[in-house]
């Protein structure tokens, strides 16, 4: 098996594994070493082909290989290179890697709006945490920006093209989970768009997943704009027994109260869904008894969804607890009613 070095930390991994992936392996197996993971903006680990277009994922290679130990001259894409057996990585120790990523980052928010505080996304965004990490205070950009006005491409999907940062996922969503593709990326370079040609076009059963790949606030489930900030609602895992057989019926509840505001697949650390559910799931089951509630979610990703929300362990351990005193069955009932 290969061996690896990224940010001092080494790691053997399978044949054919990518830089990002064996970064996630590092990731994975501890917490405190997530900052050798680079981010990814395109990439998706369960859709084949991705990756490759956004260059947010870049790293510097060092070392090439024991057999061939010369640097790679120029930052690569962690998503689409494999590893080579000695290689030694720098993810956040170079800085002139960590300028390259920055210089990235800028171009990608040459043309995005600085409109989250009305966007959905905003507190979920792939996009804030980068430019939080890497962003400029302003931009060096005296251009007309581009612009486009929202348009509705299915019953349940609203396009802000103006948001869009043409990673591609929800294309490949499209083409490899979804009959009869009607949409995808129209004209070239800095004209280039999401487009269907005609409104309203995406009927496909599983065409909400776009709106979970989405990076951004791009994508937009018509069913919950504007319904409420997802650091106010309360997200809860559930199934159902799902008739389709492609969906498990595996999702999260986004939940005001009892109100089911909204459905979406579950995410992984990484921001991936795990298992991609149906429409029938996604929009047409709000109501709560339609759901076999888990328990609470667990945002594993650094997120203000976590923030001030409640301590899973904690609200467990009341809610289990076998003999309270009165001052723990008052927060108990507390928990019971939140």
């Amino acid at each position: 098996m290969p061996k690896v070095t990224i940010d001092g930390i080494a790691i053997d991994v399978p044949e054919g594994t990518t830089i990002l992936q064996a970064a996630r392996m590092i990731g994975e197996r501890d917490k405190a070493d997530r900052h050798v993971v680079p981010p990814a903006m395109c990439y998706y680990t369960s859709l084949k082909t991705s990756g490759g277009y956004c260059r947010t994922c870049i790293v510097k290679v060092t070392k090439g290989s024991e057999k061939d130990p010369r640097p790679m001259p120029k930052p690569v894409a962690s998503c689409r290179t494999n590893v080579m057996d000695g290689m030694e990585v720098a993810n956040t120790t170079d800085p002139g890697l960590v300028d390259a990523r920055n210089g990235v980052v800028e171009m990608l928010l040459i043309n995005h709006p600085l409109d989250c505080p009305i966007c959905d996304q905003a507190g979920e965004c792939h996009l804030q945490d980068l430019s939080y990490e890497n962003g400029k205070e302003a931009s060096r950009y005296e251009f007309e920006r581009r612009t486009f006005e929202p348009i509705d491409i299915g019953e349940t999907i609203k396009l802000h093209m103006t948001r869009c940062i043409l990673c591609y996922r929800c294309v490949k969503v499209a083409d490899q989970l979804t009959d009869d593709r009607v949409h995808g990326v129209i004209n070239r370079g800095d004209v280039s768009e999401i487009s269907t040609y005609i409104q309203n076009a995406i009927e496909n059963d599983f065409s909400g997943n776009m709106i979970d790949v989405c990076p951004v606030g791009a994508l937009t489930d018509r069913t919950f704009r504007f319904a409420s900030r997802v650091w106010f609602t309360k997200p809860v895992d559930a199934h159902r027994n799902c008739e389709n057989p492609k969906c498990k019926g595996h999702v999260v509840l986004w939940l005001k109260g009892n109100e089911v505001l909204r459905v979406t697949g579950r995410k992984d650390m990484w921001g991936e869904v795990e298992s991609f559910i149906c429409n029938t799931c996604r929009f047409d089951k709000k109501d709560l008894a339609a759901w076999t509630v888990e328990g609470p979610r667990q945002i594993d990703r650094h997120s203000v969804i976590a923030q001030g929300h409640y301590n899973l362990e904690r609200k467990q351990a009341l809610l289990t607890s076998p003999a309270p005193n009165v001052p723990e069955l008052a927060k108990r009932k507390e928990l019971k009613d939140r």
